[in-house]
């Protein structure tokens, strides 16, 4: 039986929907942030998503609390998780001492010649 009722599971299904999905559109925005284990907990957030908002009418009180305490964590987990993947690349750019600049040359017959120039 389906029975989607509009309360607390359904926001809480919501938040976590929203939230794995901007962890896959961040493979889009910023791919430097983006792990290929991403996609994985991608598809279980979405799955736990429809699962709270599908089934979630039957949650007593102190479950939907411990559901609650558990999206929180897990967002505010993968927001440092973020975060902390963000101040590495920073890093890892500031470590290096030379720029590559890649030059896309198109001649007049048409071919594409690749100028890589280090500084």
């Amino acid at each position: 039986m389906i029975n989607i009722v509009f309360g607390a599971n359904f926001l809480l299904g919501l938040i976590i929907i929203i939230g794995v999905l901007l962890l896959y559109f961040l493979r889009i925005i910023r791919p430097e942030l983006c792990r290929d284990e991403d996609i994985f907990f991608t598809t279980l957030g979405l799955i736990y998503g429809s699962i709270l908002i599908i089934h979630g009418w039957r949650l007593d009180p102190i479950l939907l609390f411990s559901q609650v305490l558990l999206v929180s964590v897990v967002l505010v987990a993968g927001w440092e998780n973020i975060r902390l993947r963000g101040l590495i690349a920073k890093k890892l750019r500031n470590n290096y001492n030379y720029q590559t600049f890649i030059l896309i040359n198109l001649n007049k017959k048409g071919k594409v010649t690749f100028v890589f120039l280090f500084q």
